[in-house]
């Protein structure tokens, strides 16, 4: 007997299947993200591919800031053809976020064979992350004035929100809910504080040897004033004191005003690169 696959809604029994493919699988394209694939289980736009009561596939596109999804977590059997369980999956989500109002969807793809898989559904390649590493060296410890460097606290998060909403385009922008989730994960969480309030943050996750500098951001008001040099200056005596001495953050290609703070902050580039790729999805027409 032939069994059809079906493209169903993913739900909480899925748990223990999609378990075992995220893990056993080679064929896995997973965000970078602060949430794990199975965390986001009931989350929309989380679509299983079933054939005779088994999860063979799962892509997850839930949404991040209004208008914005990220394609969190495509996997599939090595048994299936890529393409093919791709496009079931993938006609659903198109389908589906079109009927909710329509989406930019967007991916970073850091492994060739699923670049090869959005590009062929027509996904469009606008920009590259890239990664730089710092390593102990000395830096600039002057103070900068007008801006002072303290701990971030959870009761911050709100005002960290409007700082980051207005520093970066929607596709990277951070909503209170990611923001509160990152803040929990993280070996260092500070803010920049002028007269005015909070006028940018950073959020360092990391362990004994190495960390890595998740987020940071410069409300526009406040750029060219050293707030991101200050940061990044309580950031680098913080790693010392602690024996960390090497440091890695990633950012856009076409971010001009980061990499330029970066490279004359110490960071070097790694020659790692992702492509970033988006796909517009407009709204259903009634």
């Amino acid at each position: 007997m032939i069994i059809n696959p079906l493209v169903r809604p993913a739900n909480f029994k899925d748990h223990q299947q999609l378990s075992n493919l995220i893990f056993f699988e080679t064929r896995l394209h997973r965000h970078m993200d602060w949430r794990s694939p199975l965390e986001l289980l009931g989350a929309p736009f989380y679509w299983a591919l079933e054939e005779g009561g088994q999860v063979i596939a799962a892509l997850a596109c839930s949404p991040e800031a209004k208008g914005i999804n990220w394609v969190r977590m495509f996997v599939y059997a090595g048994r299936w053809d890529v393409d093919h369980a791709w496009n079931m999956l993938w006609a659903t989500t198109r389908e589906e976020i079109s009927r909710s109002g329509g989406a930019t969807v967007a991916a970073i793809a850091m492994h060739p064979w699923f670049q090869q898989v959005i590009a062929a559904s027509g996904f469009t390649n606008r920009q590259q992350i890239v990664m730089l590493e710092w390593r102990y060296q000395p830096w600039d410890g002057s103070e900068t004035n007008g801006i002072r460097i303290r701990k971030m606290t959870e009761a911050d998060l709100p005002e960290v929100e409007k700082t980051d909403a207005a520093s970066f385009t929607p596709l990277w922008q951070n909503p209170l809910d990611t923001l509160r989730k990152a803040f929990s994960q993280t070996l260092f969480a500070t803010v920049a504080e002028d007269e005015h309030g909070i006028v940018g943050y950073q959020l360092t996750t990391g362990g004994r040897t190495h960390a890595h500098l998740a987020r940071l951001a410069v409300h526009p008001s406040a750029q060219g004033r050293g707030a991101g040099r200050s940061l990044l200056n309580e950031l680098f005596a913080r790693l010392t004191q602690m024996g960390v001495s090497r440091l890695t953050v990633n950012t856009q290609s076409d971010n001009d005003a980061s990499l330029g703070l970066y490279q004359k902050m110490g960071f070097v580039r790694t020659g790692e690169r992702y492509p970033v790729y988006t796909f517009e999805i407009t709204p259903e027409e009634d």
